[in-house]
């Protein structure tokens, strides 16, 4: 009996830490607010995602001006982590960022891992090749192609391509140097980054993007796992954007018709 009493003793004493536990990590929305500043994890050179603006020097983008709508609507002030594509999901975890804004595709493999927000940009992974080359995306079925580390991209191509070489790369301008000096034939990324690479590009006119989609990309905010209620301030504050017409503007902003790297907006930001 006593064996027993000392065993149920043990298992609610267990139940009643991971209760706490679970509390104590589900509280980081107020955590944030208490701190007065939001961490958010973006790009430093992806544009136009994030890069750092030559005159300012300070990290700009479309991500940019979504993370500082974020941080108005907790009321907080916004500090940016810059970060690459491999860092973005560990930084999150360790608790060095509080939110993912960082152009991250929404995945079945990292929704295991971390929650996301509903879509706020949609896109599709293209090729950008040398001016000279084939134009059909099957044409490159077995060659050497640039991807950055740790991005969908490079999954797709595993999987697409499976007897192509896969060289990847830490972020994507020194993927277009491989490509530049021929190390690859190809390299891959997010439709609108590369439509933002090549438009800063001095060489733009030795190389192209091939129509042909790999796969379609929907982007979404990284969030800690079970943190629900500070996902719900994002969903809604996302969602608000839409209904203002504020992302239309952001949007338009980086890629609109004046822009370098002109994309029409083919979806809208919806509850999920």
């Amino acid at each position: 009996m006593a064996i027993h009493t000392k065993l149920a003793l043990a298992l609610g004493l267990l139940t009643a830490g991971g209760l706490i536990s679970t509390q104590a990590q589900a509280d980081q929305l107020a955590d944030i607010k208490a701190a007065g500043v939001v961490k958010v994890a973006t790009f430093d050179a992806n544009p136009p995602f994030g890069s750092v603006d030559a005159k300012s020097h300070d990290i700009v983008g479309y991500d940019v001006d979504f993370a500082n709508a974020l941080a108005k609507a907790l009321g907080v002030k916004l500090e940016l982590v810059a970060t690459n594509p491999a860092n973005r999901i560990p930084l999150l975890q360790s608790g060095k960022a509080d939110l993912i804004v960082a152009d991250i595709t929404i995945t079945p493999e990292r929704a295991q891992v971390i929650d996301f927000s509903t879509p706020y940009f949609v896109t599709g992974q293209q090729f950008l090749v040398p001016a000279s080359g084939a134009d059909k995306l099957d044409a490159y079925s077995k060659a050497r192609i640039g991807a950055v580390k740790g991005t969908t991209g490079e999954q797709a191509l595993h999987q697409r391509f499976p007897q192509s070489r896969v060289l990847s790369y830490d972020d994507i301008p020194l993927a277009l140097t491989a490509l530049r000096n021929g190390n690859v034939q190809a390299i891959t990324q997010d439709s609108t980054i590369l439509a933002g690479l090549l438009a800063q590009a001095p060489d733009k006119a030795s190389f192209k993007i091939l129509p042909d989609l790999l796969s379609k990309e929907e982007i979404g905010v990284g969030v800690k796992k079970g943190e629900t209620a500070l996902l719900k301030v994002v969903n809604d504050e996302l969602v608000k954007l839409e209904g203002s017409g504020d992302a239309a503007k952001i949007y338009d902003v980086w890629f609109g018709p004046q822009t370098a790297s002109p994309q029409p907006r083919a979806f809208k930001i919806e509850a999920q």
